[in-house]
């Protein structure tokens, strides 16, 4: 879809989309510490009823996560009507390694698995393939889909991928994982609509139609995500600071910019005929819910 006259979004009447439309995925990741603990669940059981499309729990930086990861899945299939989609990696393990959760996975119920390269361990700064693994996600999809007939999606970045020699190069690492096997990618968030459909208009010249789903961030702490933005790549605009500039400990005022940035990129991404997007939770449901609320979700009954 070409990016024409995008400043017209501005002038478009809120929401831009129908509800009726619009489809919302959460990721969430395995809890630390039994406080940790409810506060995921007490999350989960809030978003519950918004009957989102998936729920993704995520695994940690070179598998450390594994059985928490594990018993989260296993716990969204036994005691929630959620659908949940397991991430994968292929940092510091083998293939039998990364085989074998893949499997036990399966067994459990889980159909649907994200599968992405992963961060370096802690403490080290690039990436290097294990000798006895897999080397990247393209190689994980097609392992994965030599075990079971899973449903998978794997990353983008809009704004290039830190490790990415070139956005052309990242294309065309995007484009062979759907070609083995993906169905769907999920970004990397960034903010306001400009970087998505730029991206968009190259990966559809590129041709890939596969579909790709925007991630959204809602900012629960904005210096904490200036930081992150940093090492991942992502831009953080002049006009996002200006809007949380003077609300250091004002965590009231926060949210409510929080919630009304994010579902107002929704909207302008709405118009573009964008109607899925995949929600950062960072294990918290306040702002998720608050922005799915004001592009017209509601609750099932």
């Amino acid at each position: 879809m070409k990016s024409d006259n995008r400043n017209a979004i501005n002038e478009l009447p809120f929401p831009a989309g129908s509800p009726q439309n619009l489809s919302v995925s959460f990721e969430f990741f395995p809890p630390k510490t039994q406080k940790m603990n409810k506060i995921l669940w007490d999350s989960i059981k809030r978003l519950e009823p918004l009957n989102p499309s998936f729920v993704s729990v995520t695994y940690g930086a070179g598998g450390t996560t594994r059985e928490r990861t594990h018993e989260t899945v296993a716990r969204v299939i036994n005691k929630t009507s959620l659908t949940p989609a397991a991430h994968l990696t292929c940092v510091a393990a083998t293939m039998e390694e990364v085989n074998a959760v893949a499997r036990s996975y399966w067994d459990t119920g889980v159909r649907h698995i994200v599968a992405l390269r992963g961060d370096p361990p802690e403490g080290q700064r690039n990436y290097t393939p294990h000798s006895g693994g897999y080397d990247y996600a393209v190689d994980l999809v097609k392992g994965l889909k030599k075990i079971a007939d899973f449903e998978i999606s794997v990353g983008a970045y809009p704004e290039t991928h830190p490790g990415a020699e070139s956005l052309e190069a990242d294309i065309d690492n995007l484009k062979m994982k759907f070609d083995a096997g993906a169905e769907r990618a999920i970004t990397q968030y960034f903010f306001g609509a400009e970087p998505f459909l730029h991206f968009m208009d190259r990966v559809r010249a590129a041709g890939i139609s596969n579909p790709i789903v925007p991630g959204i961030l809602p900012i629960h702490n904005f210096n904490q995500v200036v930081k992150f933005s940093e090492m991942c790549g992502t831009s953080v605009p002049d006009w996002l600071r200006n809007l949380f500039e003077g609300l250091d400990g004002d965590l009231e005022t926060s949210r409510m910019v929080a919630a009304t940035v994010a579902a107002e990129q929704c909207r302008q991404l709405q118009a573009y005929g964008y109607n899925e997007f995949h929600f950062y939770t960072l294990n918290r449901a306040d702002l998720s819910y608050a922005i799915t609320h004001l592009l017209g979700m509601r609750p099932s009954s």
